[in-house]
Parts: structure tokens; sequence; C-alpha cells
């Protein structure tokens, strides 16, 4: 395993009996699962998640009241209030939803129904702020089903939806959250999550690291019983690093991120499909011919040139990394810096994980209807702020659709206010979120049963026998068959017939 600072150290970890019992994985996976039953808080805290200058409506419930759900007095059918969503009464249509998404989650479901007799979550207690979507529900109900209670909030004001949110209070998880939260809701939704008399979390699994911030900011003390964080984006992970490095990461923290099936999966080939999706819905427009260019040529980036660039799209790509770079021009993109074609392109897309990518300078020379729109987790990349001034005006033409227009009769299109566009005006594919849900749930499980000394104080990433676990429980879905190694085989490779596989400094 690699520890914060990159140096391989020894794993301890143990692989519990359900987690290797491979046999007759084709017959279960193949079966269809069954149903189961005022003011700001914090401004300086984290910008990453909130900045909201115009409240959104949400895609399911545009005839709903304008009314704040803090304001409403809502309860489920079991007489319980601890939660706060959009309409309670949509939970039938979100638990509909919920079931739709089992159905592409074969791995999570399988981890379900294996592990939920040994209950290896029992006495967890777990707050959560993720996005919460039918994908991350089925995590949550299987968090409880392996014994975790579990508070949860949303890491996004604008990718929540209600239907989900309201089935999941209906089934008993304090939810908070809805779509188009403003920022004091932001914070107000994860302080509720977090400051509950009577229940203290002593697991976390973030999405951003906002979470993990507050707790820092305004409750430290509850790090004394937190065995662990699970952090699943790039934000939150250089977050993590950085109080690792400053010496003020007091628990032990799981990269998620970087584990090869969340790198490969979630960023790569969920981006190559969501990227389309994202701009089809917002803007309508045809992809053949347009010049794009792709600020950050990481998996998310890969994933987003391999897209446009099969649609018959013109793509550069800009890069601060000479390998990265190096990959794009192999991989057949113009490698360009932002200045030098920010006049003649038609999109521009960000996926750095950075600030400022895309500055007023950079906004103020593109040309009439150009689409600006982020792809990375925060709303950093692109600086809204900058044309928050007199002389530009903004129009809501649809839903996370924005026209900002210069005093010239220039507009741009500005999509989801520069927050992560896929998530906010579109859907991801629910396959790929079963790698990644999985990954979160193995990692919380390590975490939580890790006898004491086994992690210190640092980001650790996920060991490899796990992702190798993940990608061989999604196999059977493609009928897929893998050669084994004969005795003669392992024992001239120097493995263990059932892995892992590759070192840990191994590039896939």
């Amino acid at each position: 395993m690699e520890n914060g600072d990159g140096n391989e150290g020894t794993s301890a970890f143990h692989v519990p009996e359900w987690m290797i019992q491979f046999a007759d994985q084709k017959q279960e996976f193949n079966k269809r699962p069954t149903k189961i039953g005022r003011r700001s808080l914090s401004r300086s805290i984290s910008q990453s998640s909130t900045d909201s200058y115009s409240s959104a409506a949400s895609y399911t419930d545009s005839s709903d009241d304008e009314t704040s759900p803090r304001d409403k007095q809502q309860k489920n059918s079991k007489g319980s209030s601890d939660f706060c969503v959009k309409n309670i009464k949509q939970a039938e249509f979100g638990r509909r939803e919920i079931e739709i998404a089992e159905q592409e989650m074969p791995a999570l479901m399988a981890l379900r129904k294996r592990a939920q007799g040994e209950k290896p979550l029992a006495g967890a207690k777990i707050v959560g702020c993720t996005h919460i979507t039918a994908q991350t529900a089925v995590l949550m109900e299987t968090l409880g089903a392996l014994g975790a209670q579990c508070r949860w909030a949303a890491c996004n004001i604008y990718s929540t939806l209600n239907e989900v949110a309201a089935a999941l209070a209906e089934s008993g998880f304090p939810v908070f959250a809805w779509k188009g939260e403003s920022e004091d809701d932001f914070w107000w939704c994860i302080d509720r999550c977090v400051n509950v008399e009577g229940w203290q979390p002593n697991m976390i699994l973030d999405d951003g690291g906002d979470l993990t911030h507050w707790i820092y900011k305004k409750y430290p003390n509850m790090f004394k019983k937190i065995k662990g964080i699970v952090e699943e984006s790039v934000t939150g992970v250089h977050r993590l690093y950085q109080l690792s490095k400053a010496g003020k990461l007091c628990v032990p923290a799981m990269n998620v991120n970087d584990s090869v099936t969340k790198q490969k999966f979630d960023n790569l080939y969920c981006c190559r499909e969501s990227i389309l999706d994202g701009l089809k819905r917002t803007t309508d427009m045809m992809f053949g011919g347009k010049q794009v260019v792709v600020c950050g040529y990481g998996e998310v980036g890969k994933g987003c040139c391999a897209a446009l660039k099969a649609m018959g799209s013109i793509v550069y790509v800009t890069e601060i990394d000479p390998i990265c770079a190096l990959q794009a021009c192999m991989d057949g993109f113009r490698l360009v810096k932002l200045n030098e074609v920010i006049r003649q392109v038609d999109i521009v897309i960000t996926c750095t994980g950075n600030k400022n990518v895309v500055t007023r300078e950079h906004l103020d020379r593109m040309k009439n209807s150009c689409i600006v729109c982020n792809m990375g987790h925060s709303n950093t990349e692109i600086d809204v702020a900058s044309l928050r001034t007199p002389e530009l005006t903004w129009e809501r033409v649809r839903s996370q659709v924005d026209h900002v227009i210069w005093p010239d009769g220039k507009r741009i299109v500005l999509l989801a206010e520069g927050r992560l566009l896929n998530l906010s005006c579109s859907t991801v594919p629910t396959f790929v979120l079963s790698i990644t849900a999985t990954t979160q749930a193995l990692a919380l499980i390590e975490l939580y049963n890790a006898p004491e000394g086994r992690y210190k104080q640092d980001v650790y990433l996920l060991p490899k026998k796990m992702d190798e676990y993940v990608a061989s429980l999604h196999l059977p879905t493609f009928d897929a068959h893998l050669t084994e190694l004969t005795d003669e085989q392992a024992k001239y490779l120097g493995l263990n017939k059932n892995g892992p596989f590759k070192p840990n400094y191994y590039r896939y």
C-alpha cells in the first residue's frame, strides 16, 4: 500500500470470507434483486460546492411551490421528521428510480447479499456528503443493510434528485438535501447531519471535502471518535493531502479517487459518455465540426476528448503536465495555450481541479455564443464571480443555462453556473457508479474494522486486492471469463494465483 507520502508500505489487510467467495458468481449476478422494502453559517470554509447567485428549479417538481423545505413541517409514514427534503410525497416515484438503479449495480447488490449476514459495519455511524441520486441511494441502503447508521447531505446544490431524497427519507434515512439549495441551505444541511443530540459519527464518507472541513472548523472534538475518512474526489483528496502535509490530519483517510477502478471507470469512461449527454440536454447542439478546447488531460479530460473527437469535433487540449501533454499529442490532439484558441473555439470545457483556469480576460475574448462549462468537481475553475458586474446582463434561458450578455451584444452560454456539468445537467451511467460505490463501501468496511495501528494519521490508497475484487464483481455482467494461472505460471511470475496481479507502482 502507498501512504500519503507516496512511499510503499506493508499491508496487513485481511480478506473476509465473504469477499473471496467467487463461486457461482454468474448465477448470482443474473438474478434480479428483490425490492428493499437564516443566514450563512460560513463562507470562509469552502467555496468549492456553493457560491450560488441564483436558484435552480428541479426538473422533477417544477410545479411545486416555492416554499423552502426548511420552512415545511414534513413527516414520513413512520412519523419521523428527522429529514429535510423538497417533498416527502415524491417517495414512491423515487423508490422506483432506486429499484431501476439496482439492476445496473450488480456488485453492490452482491456485496449487500454476501455481507449482510456478517454485518461488517455494525456499530458504524456514517455521516455522508455526496451527490444524492438513485445510485448513491443504493450505496446508502447497502451500508444500512451491512449494519451502519447513516446521516446524509448533498455535496452539490444542483445534483440532488428530489424524489430519491424523499424515498430515502421515507425509508428512515435522515437526509437533508434538495435540488437548488442556496449557500445558507448547503451549510445548514451539513450541520443538521453532524450536529444532532445523542448521535455522533465515527466514519465520514465525503465527496469534495466540504463535510470534512466543516467538522474540522465547527466540531473538531468529534475526530476523537472518528475512525476514518473515505474521500472520492480529486478536490477532496487534494485537501486531505494538504491537511496531512500540515500535520493537521488527525484520523486515517482512504483516497478512493486514485484507486484504479475509480480513476478508470468513474473519471474516464463515465465522463466519456456523460459529457455529451450534459451538453446535448442543455444546448441541443451538434458536435460535428465544432472547435472545442478541453482544459486538462487527466482521466476526465481524456474521456471528454475521446467522446468529442468521435462525434467529429476539432479538439484542442491545454495541459501543465508534460506527460499528460505528450499523451494528448500521441492521441492526436493539438496541444495549445488557452490564449491561442480562445477567440475561435465554440466550446470551452474545464477539468483540471484547479482555480481560475478560465478568467474574465478569457471570457471577454470569447466569440459570440461560445459555450462554457466545467467537468471538475468544484466551481472554482471558471471565474464566474467576475461576470457579476453591472455592465453584463444575465439571462436565464432554461434550467442550468444562462446567457451572459456583453454591452456590444455578444453573449456566452454558461452551463450550471460553472459547476459540475454532468451531475448538474444530466445523469451519469449507473453501471460506472456501481464500481465507485462498491469501492467506497469496501473502503469504509476496511477502515472501520482495521485494528488499531494498521493505519496512521495519513492518506492511504485502497489495497490492490480490493481494486481487483471490485473489478471481478462486475465481470459477470459481460459474461466475461477470466483466465486462471496454473501453479507453474504463478510460480514463474512470483504471484499468488488469486492476486494481487500487479505491484503498487503498476500504471494501468
